[in-house]
């Protein structure tokens, strides 16, 4: 089984960028702990700032069984990324680490929702752990 995680727009921060709302860990350190709970999938993991990079990353996705995204706050804006999804065959699981109802209004309204398999909001870090599994439980 083949995994990819995609994480949008200043996710490259983590650690150091709101930590009372998304942790201290960074995601390489995160991601270093899923791949060893998973050892027996094949995790890739792919972060970029620019909305056409994430698109392009998705289109390119073939190989992969599954996608666990945090598209950030293109999550909000970006008719693309949910457009992407839909032109895909493989299944997004769409992801955030906080609680975005918890958050401003603009946050409450996604683009990616409804084109995802299923949603996964505020456990933080955890929420990515929740999106791979819920792959593996289809399997």
């Amino acid at each position: 089984m083949k995994i990819l995680i995609i994480n949008g727009p200043n996710l490259n921060l983590l650690g150091k960028r709101e930590p009372d709302t998304y942790g201290n860990k960074t995601f390489e350190e995160y991601f270093s702990i899923l791949q060893f709970k998973y050892r027996n999938i094949e995790l890739s993991y792919y972060q970029s700032n620019i909305e056409g990079e994430l698109i392009d990353k998705l289109q390119n996705s073939e190989d992969f069984d599954g996608i666990v995204l945090n598209a950030a706050a293109y999550t909000h804006t970006s008719v693309g990324i949910g457009d992407a999804i839909r032109a895909i065959e493989t299944p997004v699981v769409e992801v955030h680490i906080s609680n975005t109802f918890s958050r401003e209004e603009f946050r409450h309204k996604s683009y990616i929702s409804p084109a995802a398999a299923g949603v996964i909001i505020g456990f933080g870090m955890q929420s990515y752990d929740l999106g791979i599994q819920s792959f593996i439980k289809e399997h």
